[in-house]
């Protein structure tokens, strides 16, 4: 087998030559327009916003910090610029049914005229009413009114009067009324006067009193219709001359939006509403007039009055496009339900709450409407029934107004029911791919309203165009965002630390909030050192900055392996026993970690025991890595006899879960070496998967891992004998630190590409794995000749153990 030489320092980390750029500083670079690095998002977006079917709204998906938002609400602008204004619409008064307000579309702009001219109707109705009814006319004719009723009464109390008179009888009147009596001579008699009177006559004068104190009740009966007559014709009065006094406003109302009869029939409406309630507006108005006066209770109650029925004329602008440009795009930061849908607010009167159609608010599809609205998914997700609220809207594809506690039937209360908008908008919303997926799987109205799918990349690859296009970019993010310029070698930086964002020497991260940050940082630090652009020493300073906040726990876990409380070996041989490597991520800071991987081995069934698997602390990935050893095993040595080992495998010391395959290779390794009895190297440690071909296969955060032992073995002392295995398969992957990379340059540290655990093995035994020759043998001395040996004579004794417990059993029967 090939010796496997360790990789050269040029391999390690894929330096960016500051000399391939043609620029000192960034300032002169021409800004960047297009979308980088997205060319699948970029045509799904044209595509969502070209098509016009209902259904195909866009769900962008991706990482956080790919820059989805921006990217959408650059598309929407950009198209929305070159769309028609959507209309005005606007509430008003239901006067037939209060609790059902009207809505009125206009075209933009006009929505704002039509309140203002409302307005001005309002605060000429005082004028014109109080003019009309303090004029000269209609006092005439009011008390011609007045004087015809009174001449009525008089005239029917004239008549029974003379009747009485001619019968010798007089209507009194008393405190209760009316009254008739006897008279002689003009004068009202007596009882006892009335007594000396012949009975005969008595009883004339009786009657007489009778039929005149009926006629009396009968006349007095006719009064209250007369009155209710007379008031009839006061306000038939008052109607038509509120009629005459505000018909030539309604009139210039009319005229001026004749194009548009909802306002034409809305008129028509309020017209007859003024007319029937002029007199309590006049009134009112001379009561508010002193409004600023008043003291108490009552009067302040018919001055609110007053207000809520002049309330009742204005119009409530919902969504005013008056000073739009295009299509409006709206992005909804607090996506609640009322927030989307809009909502009815309230006011305290009295201890009482109170709504009418002009507190009815817009909500976000509102002001969209016409146009394009942004959400984030998970933010809308985690609103109670903004969701729901929302699907409903794009389903009916209309927005209708109603209270959470209405829409749940959980409140029985008279509320408004605002006439519901016909609604048209293309949403937008973004979020994490997992959120996506689960969406699609578990919600089946989402796949009916979101039909677009904006997938957006985290990386580019990193080649020379790109690099010079990744330039501009970083030029652009400093000018946006009032940032110093970047001389050609912190460009340079920055492009070598992007590699090292996304675990890939061949690729770029563009994930620009991660970039941005750096560049705030960068140019804080050139603030601090006085510098006028942001250079490849401010960037470094930024990076150990960024490191040095985030790697408390890193240190910490190294002070525990150098003062050896935690037990890792970096010198001499050990049966049984490898450093892996693990990786571990807090928040945005990964950093690796050496563990003790330890195998035993003795007679048994062929079982491979994972302790962290028993005990629940391995996850599933991670099981499913030290089953397929036992497949390796069984597969390589065991072809035509039982494989009668029992082993078990543990990652020392720890206490927490593991989860992952990338030490299965470490694991194999411990493990052959427990059975062939072969020491392994404690200055190397071990990363990477294996499969049942015994290949070793790509792992994540190789740097780190890589960097976490080399950490260890810089605190102890570089001996020169020190390294890492990687898959081969991860060496594009490199971009380790300098230190590191000086170390390979110097001879004290070796990073080695293995394809095969034979490979692997060599490096950790100085043995030769060894192959099968044409008689199918290992080579004498071999690691697999005595790994195969081992598990043969394991399998003999088994079997005679087998066989010598069957004997006893029988001699015992």
């Amino acid at each position: 087998m090939a010796e496997i030489k360790p990789l050269e320092p040029t391999e390690l980390y894929q330096h960016c030559d500051p000399e391939q750029f043609g620029f000192e500083t960034t300032a002169g670079l021409e800004a960047i327009k297009q979308v980088v690095g997205q060319p699948r998002a970029v045509e799904a977006m044209q595509f969502g916003m070209g098509i016009g079917q209902e259904g195909y709204n866009i769900f962008a998906l991706g990482p956080p910090g790919t820059g989805k938002r921006s990217v959408i609400r650059q598309f929407f602008e950009r198209r929305a610029e070159s769309e028609p204004v959507p209309d005005d619409w606007c509430y008003v008064n239901n006067f037939e049914e209060s609790h059902k307000p009207r809505a009125i579309r206009l075209p933009a702009g006009k929505g704002g005229d039509f309140r203002d001219d409302m307005e001005n109707l309002v605060e000429e109705l005082h004028t014109a009413l109080s003019s009309a009814f303090e004029s000269e006319e209609y006092q005439t004719r009011r008390q011609a009114i007045q004087e015809e009723f009174q001449e009525q009464q008089a005239q029917a109390f004239e008549e029974i009067q003379k009747q009485a008179q001619g019968e010798n009888v007089a209507l009194i009147r008393t405190p209760v009324g009316f009254a008739a009596a006897p008279v002689r001579d003009g004068e009202v008699l007596s009882p006892e006067e009335i007594q000396n009177i012949p009975e005969e006559e008595q009883e004339r004068l009786r009657e007489k009193v009778s039929e005149l104190q009926e006629q009396l009740r009968k006349a007095l009966r006719q009064m209250p219709s007369q009155q209710r007559e007379m008031q009839e014709r006061m306000k038939e009065l008052d109607r038509g001359v509120a009629s005459f006094a505000i018909s030539g406003l309604i009139d210039e109302l009319r005229q001026e939006y004749s194009d548009f009869s909802q306002i034409v029939e809305y008129l028509d409406a309020v017209q007859k509403d003024i007319v029937d309630h002029a007199k309590q507006l006049l009134s009112s108005e001379e009561e508010q007039s002193g409004l600023a006066a008043m003291l108490q209770g009552g009067t302040q109650r018919r001055a609110m009055a007053s207000q809520a029925l002049l309330r009742r004329y204005r119009v409530n602008v919902l969504v005013d496009h008056g000073d739009s440009q295009g299509a409006p795009v709206v992005y909804e930061d607090h996506p609640t339900y009322q927030n989307l849908v809009g909502r009815v607010e309230h006011r305290a009167q009295f201890g009482a709450l109170l709504t009418d159609f002009n507190l009815i608010k817009p909500g976000a599809l509102h002001r969209a409407n016409g146009g394009y609205l942004i959400l984030d998914a998970r933010k809308v997700l985690t609103q109670p029934y903004a969701w729901d609220g929302l699907k409903r809207v794009l389903e009916a594809r209309e927005i209708r107004i109603e209270s959470i506690g209405q829409m749940l039937s959980l409140i029985s209360t008279i509320s408004l029911e605002p006439e519901a908008i016909p609604l048209r908008v293309k949403v937008a919303l973004f979020g994490d791919r997992l959120l996506y997926y689960l969406l699609w799987q578990l919600d089946p109205d989402f796949a009916e309203l979101f039909k677009v799918e904006v997938d957006f990349e985290e990386q580019m690859d990193r080649d020379g165009e790109n690099q010079q296009l990744y330039a501009r970019l970083i030029s652009t993010l400093a000018n946006r965002e009032e940032l110093r310029s970047l001389d050609r070698g912190a460009v340079a930086r920055v492009i070598e630390r992007s590699a090292r964002m996304v675990g890939d020497a061949e690729k770029l991260s563009i994930r620009m909030r991660g970039i941005t940050d750096l560049l705030h940082e960068a140019n804080y630090w050139a603030g601090e050192s006085g510098n006028d652009v942001i250079t490849a020493t401010d960037v470094q300073r930024a990076i150990d900055a960024q490191i040095y906040r985030a790697d408390r726990l890193r240190e910490r876990m190294q002070e525990a392996i150098l003062r050896e409380t935690v037990l890792i070996d970096t010198m001499g041989s050990e049966i049984g026993q490898v450093n892996g490597l693990s990786v571990i991520s807090l928040g945005n800071f990964m950093f690796g970690r050496p563990s003790r991987i330890t195998a035993r081995v003795r007679m048994g069934k062929g079982e491979v025991v994972d302790i962290e698997r028993e005990v629940e602390l391995g996850g599933p990935i991670h099981s499913k890595g030290v089953l397929i050893l036992s497949g390796f095993l069984g597969a390589r040595y065991a072809e035509k006899r039982p494989l009668s080992l029992s082993a078990s495998l543990v990652f020392e010391q720890s206490y927490a879960g593991v989860e992952g395959d990338s030490a299965s290779s470490a694991e194999l390794y411990a493990l052959l070496s427990a059975i062939a009895e072969v020491p392994i190297k404690q200055s190397l440690a071990v990363t990477g998967s294996v499969n049942q071909r015994g290949q070793v296969q790509a792992i994540g955060g190789v740097n780190e891992k890589i960097e976490g032992f080399f950490d260890i073995c810089k605190a102890r002392g570089l001996t020169g004998e020190q390294g890492v295995l990687i898959p081969a398969s991860n060496v594009k992957h490199l971009m380790l630190r300098r230190d590191v990379v000086q170390a390979v340059e110097g001879g004290q540290f070796y990073v080695y590409p293995v394809e095969t655990v034979d490979q692997g093995i060599e490096l950790l035994t100085d043995l030769p794995a060894g192959e099968r020759d044409e008689e199918g043998n290992y080579p004498q001395g071999s690691i697999n000749e005595r790994v195969e040996k081992r598990l043969t004579e394991l399998a003999e004794e088994r079997a005679r153990f087998a066989s010598q417990f069957e004997s006893g059993e029988e001699s015992g029967s």
